[in-house]
């Protein structure tokens, strides 16, 4: 399976996590996206610098684009492949489903 088609199952089961198993529903949260994007902003920091300066390789055939490092276009945005951005979403929307979760089923419910 490519890293592509592993990003998106990821980021799919993670969503119907939040959404109905867990029924979380951080992903309807406006608070929850505004510090989302914040952890966006350092998550395209940090894998900008490790892909650009190629401390970080990916396989070509395991991802959109090629192995070319650009800083925007070939499915990648800030030296970074897509697919590392979409499964770094499905880490910390997981992260934080599981958090709420646990948190509610201990009876210190936050959101």
């Amino acid at each position: 399976m490519t890293y592509t088609a592993l990003a998106v199952v990821g980021v799919l089961t993670v969503v119907s996590l939040d959404r109905w198993v867990a029924r979380t529903r951080l992903t309807s949260l406006k608070t929850w996206w505004v510090a989302y994007g914040i952890i966006f902003f350092f998550q395209l920091l940090t894998n900008g610098w490790l892909t650009g300066r190629r401390i970080v390789r990916y396989n070509p055939d395991m991802i959109i684009g090629n192995d070319r490092v650009t800083v925007l276009g070939q499915g990648r945005i800030v030296f970074a492949p897509i697919e590392d951005l979409a499964f770094g979403f499905a880490l910390v929307l997981l992260s934080c489903v599981v958090w709420v979760w646990l948190g509610r089923r201990s009876g210190d419910e936050q959101t």
